[in-house]
């Protein structure tokens, strides 16, 4: 009989190491419940197999087949979020609702990605997006508490979950770190006078992604989360534009000890505008990794009855290894995904 790796997560050693994180995982998931169920949301527990997984350009899904009793069968994918469903229960009555969903997401491995991970997804009807950023903060303070822990931490980094957010607009923030113009122009030209790597082919988005990643989010999230907002209607395929601005959109994500902890959106309604810029997304993805989503109809159809809304999609495996101080998301998960064999020779 072959014996097992000493690395593998079930061995005696490992697992007591892991088991402390396991355990503020499991009073942390129950301290969230009791306090979204103490104003009055709902948990839902929606499906996981989807016609469209999401329509964004980087969101990569993994794919499967339904065969029905005949024979016959169709593709399916495990959702990315329970956004779509969500909403659509949104669009049935319901008004507050929660959910620690479990999601895949495939092309993701590393210390603060894995491929099945639990998404707290929850979303307010008739509320401004405003309110998602005090639920925000009130997370931050709720899960350091319930991991018995007066600090956040990572690599290094500290926050204080009782202090308040920081509240800083993307453009703001490429003016502070990158010393960048975000509505330039000519944003890539800028980008490449300061040093940013950008190529002939690159897109706008390309440009943008690149300044935010190399020069702005290392620096958020420092001493104090920050919420990073009113991002540009291009980056926020599922938010509504801003009243006072239409070139930017109701899109904040939080960050704390420079990790994105958090996406929110005041909720896009309008089904044709959605359209466009679902299909606009799927255009990008072709031209970036030459495939395409399908386009879940059902879910534009519910959004002309969805009300306005706000809702707010939290990696509660990454708040949990903030809390704990742990330094790999795989610390915190009961059982991680195992890792891909070698390639054959």
């Amino acid at each position: 009989m072959k014996a097992p790796q000493a690395s593998s997560w079930w061995s005696p050693d490992r697992h007591a190491d892991r088991r402390p994180f396991l355990l503020a995982r499991n009073r942390v998931a129950a301290a969230i419940r009791r306090g979204f169920e103490d104003q009055g949301f709902v948990e839902t527990a929606v499906a996981a197999l989807a016609i469209s997984p999401g329509n964004e350009a980087h969101l990569h899904a993994f794919e499967t087949r339904a065969i029905g009793p005949d024979g016959q069968g169709a593709g399916l994918y495990l959702h990315t979020s329970p956004e779509f469903a969500a909403k659509k229960l949104l669009a049935a009555g319901e008004t507050k609702l929660f959910e620690m969903a479990r999601v895949w997401r495939n092309r993701e491995r590393g210390p603060l990605h894995h491929p099945e991970f639990t998404l707290l997804e929850w979303y307010r009807a008739n509320a401004p997006y405003e309110a998602i950023m005090a639920d925000c903060a009130a997370l931050l303070r709720l899960a350091a508490d319930a991991a018995g822990s007066r600090q956040l931490s990572f690599r290094g980094q500290i926050v204080d979950p009782t202090a308040e957010p920081e509240r800083l607009t993307v453009a703001a923030a490429f003016d502070r770190y990158a010393g960048l113009d975000l509505f330039a122009s000519d944003l890539a030209a800028a980008a490449r006078a300061t040093g940013i790597r950008v190529a002939d082919d690159d897109a706008w988005a390309d440009v943008f992604s690149r300044v935010l990643v190399e020069k702005v989010e290392p620096n958020l999230g420092i001493g104090r989360a920050t919420i990073l907002c009113d991002y540009p209607v291009s980056e926020a395929a599922l938010a509504r534009p801003q009243p006072s601005d239409p070139r930017v959109a109701e899109r904040f994500e939080l960050y704390a000890c420079g990790v994105e902890l958090a996406n929110c959106f005041g909720e896009l309604t309008d089904p044709a505008e959605q359209r466009r810029r679902f299909e606009a997304e799927m255009a990008e993805k072709q031209r970036l990794y030459g495939e395409r989503y399908p386009i879940d109809e059902d879910f534009l159809a519910a959004l002309a009855h969805m009300p306005p809304a706000s809702g707010g999609a939290l990696g509660f495996d990454r708040l949990v290894m903030l809390a704990t101080g742990a330094s790999r998301i795989d610390q915190v998960l009961w059982s991680p995904v195992p890792d891909l064999p070698p390639p054959r020779l």
